[in-house]
Order: C-alpha cells, then structure tokens, then sequence
C-alpha cells in the first residue's frame, strides 16, 4: 500500500553532513511532524550508503512518513524507501516505472519549464517540488522559479506543489499569494542549532497561511 504523502515540511537530508553530527541532529526532528523525507543524491564517491539509508528508515517507520531516494530508483526495492525523487524526466520512465517497486512514491524537480508539470501530470506522478524559490547554498544548481511558473503550474495540474530553495521562517510568507502543499527543507532544520525548534517555526508560518 502507498504511504500518504502530507501537507507541511518535507526533509532533504544532506548525505555529505558529517554522519556523527548528522545522525545527532535526526534525532533532535520529530519526525511524526513530517511531510516525507528524502535523502539527497550527494552521496560522493562511494556511491549510496546503505548504512544511512537504514538509520533513516528507522526513524521515519514508527510515524509512517515516507522515505524517498533522490534518482537512485532501484532502492525503492530495497525495504525501508517508499519512493524516488526525480531531478529530471527519466529517459525511458516507463521501463522504469515496471521495475521500482508497485507502491512507490514518485515526485520531481521542475524550475521554470513547465513541460515538466505537464509531463508529470499526465504520468500520474505524486508530487512536483519547485526549486529554487530563493537564493540557496543547497540549491545552487536550480533556477530562480518565478511565482507566476508556479501560479501556471496549479491551473495545470491538481498534483500537490512543494517549494524548495532558500525558504526560511523569516521568509516564508512572501510565499503566501501562491497555492502550496508544503516547503522541502535541508539545512534549514539540519544546520539548526535545535532542528525540533526549527521545525515548529515553519509549521507555525504555514498554518497561519
């Protein structure tokens, strides 16, 4: 059965953290609080670490959130991940799509190109994730989405809209003329000094939408 993906903060993780560090700050999120997870494609050389993937896993099951892979599709096989994040449109998405497993959560990254929207509403994905609303160190590789791209985007689909990119408690309400599911969040939370406080600040902000 598909996990159900909710409204509010969903939480990119950043493989490259320290793990030590890493792992202390997971502890602090309360995960039950979250939208989903989604562990980034910036594993480094030794390629995606099945370790990680394991403590993650852990944390977010007890609380039913999903747990996504950013492109490595094949791990939604594995026992512990509910689905893959695209970057892009896959090449062959459809041969792809037999072999993750039945029940997967699939979402993407769109910018300013709308034939991704289009593209994933018309493959039924499950989300669409904007990036990058504003500046951002981790989001250095995305456009600058206008507000009229996602605008454009919600007359063209009913797929849940999440914003990603520089987005903070001090500047999520210039986000309150568009019509959102939820922010994607990485160091906003994890490079917080306390990411639980972190994390209630942005739900604050946006149940006052």
């Amino acid at each position: 059965m598909k996990k159900a993906l909710k409204d509010g903060v969903y939480l990119v993780i950043d493989p490259a953290m320290e793990r030590r560090l890493l792992v202390e700050k997971l502890r602090q999120v309360p995960f039950g609080n979250l939208a989903a997870v989604q562990l980034w494609d910036n594993f480094g050389p030794d390629g995606v670490d099945d370790t990680l993937i394991a403590v993650v896993a852990a944390l977010c099951r007890p609380h039913g959130v999903p747990l996504l892979i950013n492109n490595h599709w094949e791990y939604t096989r594995y026992t512990g991940v509910d689905g893959v994040h695209f970057d892009e449109i896959p090449t062959d998405f459809n041969a792809v799509q037999l072999q993750m497993c039945p029940t997967a959560i699939v979402g993407i990254t769109c910018n300013n190109d709308l034939t991704v929207v289009r593209w994933a509403s018309a493959h039924h994905l499950d989300y669409i994730s904007f990036c990058s609303m504003f500046p951002s160190a981790t989001a250095n590789s995305c456009d600058r989405v206008t507000f009229e791209t996602v605008k454009e985007a919600r007359s063209l689909t009913t797929l849940p809209l999440f914003l990603s990119g520089g987005i903070t408690p001090d500047n999520i309400e210039k986000l309150n003329e568009l019509d959102y599911s939820g922010v994607a969040v990485v160091s906003g939370i994890l490079s917080a000094a306390q990411p639980a406080e972190s994390l209630r600040a942005y739900h604050q902000k946006l149940n006052r939408r």
